[in-house]
């Protein structure tokens, strides 16, 4: 199973937000853009997503931002990809029609798959995958000089 770069980018955002040392700080989007290399636009509707979720803080205004919503370990990683997906079917039997779905078996397998991964991740917080913040945040670029430019 393959996730969308939605939720990629929605999840690879909260691990950024995570790993950073000072929690209160406020982050741009303008930053995640830049770190990862993906479209504004792109992050401003996850961002969105994810504050409405509660997953983050945003604040408006000028010098508004966001922040983690509520701390690393209670995020779980099967809930947010449940959040942030738009259908976890693993195939859509429908585009083409498929002449064997009325009495076909494997829907039924990959819905126990799908249930099973699901599983797996739901064993699991953004705290979890970012134990290891240390080593995260030396593959990070230094944003100190870009974000005043971006200001």
């Amino acid at each position: 199973m393959q996730l969308t770069r939605y939720t990629d980018f929605g999840v690879r955002t909260l691990m950024y937000l995570a790993v950073q040392p000072d929690r209160t700080t406020l982050f741009r989007i303008a930053e995640i853009t830049q770190v990862f290399d993906l479209s504004p636009n792109h992050v401003s509707k996850i961002v969105h997503h994810l504050g409405k979720m509660g997953y983050l803080e945003t604040i408006r205004g000028k010098m508004g931002g966001f922040r983690l919503g509520k701390p690393a370990s209670e995020i779980n990683l099967g809930q947010l990809v449940r959040v942030l997906e738009n259908s976890l079917a693993p195939i859509d039997c429908s585009k083409p029609y498929c002449r064997f779905t009325p009495a076909c078996k494997l829907k039924g397998v990959l819905a126990q798959a799908v249930e099973a991964y699901l599983n797996v991740l739901d064993q699991y917080t953004l705290m979890d995958i970012v134990s290891n913040s240390d080593e995260l945040l030396a593959l990070l670029p230094d944003m100190s000089i870009s974000m005043l430019q971006l200001d």
